[in-house]
């Protein structure tokens, strides 16, 4: 007789039994725990690819399947996202239910702070009562705490969410990235993407929050591949430098902007938007450098926030820049993009119109839906880094969590066969 996975799964317990495992082993034996704890018969665990339209099923090479990719004892199974329960489940946060002859399939979302990491998927043998299901997406949470820590001591995670081979150029560029895309942090939700063109276009986009403050930036580097790169890279690494010593907003780009004029050689320079949101005021600042002006979604309505423009950084040394108020109202989305948006062979994508269409999204579901319009736009033929920022301000107490959300939507109704009911942004 089958059993029925118990309720009240013990998170405590799962992690403790990872302790002591080497780091890539670490989700495996999570996963086996999990196994144990649910009664599962099947249970493995995808991860998200960095073109955000596959998810990867890492194993070890003793189940290798046939056209997967194999390293060193680790075993890549790619699956295409569209028009599955994958897509379904990466996009709305919710956990699938579906019901089975013998039992149920769940599929769960794995992700922090509304960073989708990537799916749990396993079979019960018996249907599972709401409690169960909500425990479940409380250790799918818990597990994307481990990926975080173990992908720190090994490639194995970083390879297996490369479905086609990196340039040298696209290497240098992603350490320049964040670790996370996504940061939904209490009074505002922030996502990035990035969509690379076949010649490395210098692009990066970079934030961190601070206990009052958030910094955000969007910069795009003269040229292309590993000469862009590396003009990206001495950039974002003086910014970096700056931000860490406790500069200013305006010191940060005066820094910033000398380790260009000092170290490139001459005629290179990066343009960029540099905004500081203080989290206890609710005011910002920005800088632009010669960058696109971002959009501003405002009550339904999506329209250019006018800047003025000042030169790219790196063109004229010792330069003060000016700090721009930049207006937010709790409601409002703010959009920051690179000029691979708005290419001559992109000029059929209407960008405002793609914000008033995606406004209900996520913001980490609007860039994507943004990287896959300019990709239709241009007929697959990105001849420039196309990247975007995407910020919904609140500007008031703490909001919950995409994990917070979906363990309740999970309690709350997913005791009947389907899909839970959605987390009511």
């Amino acid at each position: 007789m089958p059993t029925t996975p118990a309720t009240g799964l013990d998170v405590g317990t799962l992690l403790d039994r990872i302790e002591g495992t080497a780091p890539i082993q670490a989700v495996e034996a999570a996963a086996e725990a999990l196994a144990g704890m649910t009664g599962a018969r099947e249970l493995t665990f995808l991860i998200a690819d960095f073109s955000g339209r596959a998810v990867v099923r890492l194993t070890s090479t003793a189940s290798r399947t046939e056209g997967a990719r194999t390293q060193e004892g680790a075993h890549a199974e790619t699956v295409t996202l569209h028009g599955t329960v994958y897509e379904r489940v990466l996009r709305t946060q919710e956990v699938d239910v579906q019901a089975l002859a013998d039992g149920a399939r769940l599929t769960v979302p794995v992700t922090d702070r509304g960073d989708a990491i990537g799916l749990l998927e396993l079979v019960l043998p018996t249907h599972p009562s709401a409690r169960v299901i909500a425990d479940i997406a409380g250790a799918a949470h818990a597990l994307a705490y481990v990926v975080i820590a173990a992908r720190r001591y090994t490639d194995v995670f970083e390879w297996g969410q490369r479905t086609t081979p990196f340039s040298l150029a696209a290497e240098i560029q992603r350490r320049l990235l964040p670790a996370a895309y996504t940061c939904e942090a209490g009074q505002f939700t922030l996502a990035g993407w990035l969509e690379p063109a076949a010649s490395v276009g210098g692009d990066t986009f970079d934030y961190t929050l601070n206990r009052d403050s958030l910094h955000v930036s969007i910069t795009d580097a003269v040229g292309h591949e590993v000469d862009a790169a590396l003009l990206a890279t001495l950039f974002v690494g003086g910014l970096r430098n700056a931000r860490r010593k406790g500069l200013d907003l305006g010191a940060q780009a005066r820094y910033a902007n000398d380790a260009l004029a000092d170290n490139a050689p001459a005629g290179q320079f990066v343009t960029g938007q540099l905004v500081r949101i203080d989290l206890a005021t609710r005011t910002a600042a920005v800088v632009n450098a010669g960058h696109p002006f971002p959009f501003r979604l405002r009550h339904g309505r999506a329209e250019e926030i006018e800047l003025g423009i000042e030169p790219p950084f790196g063109v004229v040394p010792r330069k003060s820049f000016r700090l721009q108020r930049l207006s937010l109202d709790p409601g409002d989305r703010i959009v920051l993009l690179t000029d691979g948006m708005q290419e001559r062979n992109a000029g059929s994508l209407d960008v405002a119109a793609a914000l008033v269409a995606t406004q209900d999204l996520h913001p980490r579901e609007v860039v994507h839906e943004l990287g896959a319009a300019v990709m239709h736009a241009t007929g697959g033929d990105l001849r420039d880094d196309a990247t975007m920022v995407c910020l919904d301000w609140y500007g008031g107490p703490q909001r919950r969590t995409d994990s917070e959300n979906g363990a309740d939507a999970a309690l709350a109704s997913a005791a009947r066969p389907g899909v839970a009911d959605p987390p009511g942004r």
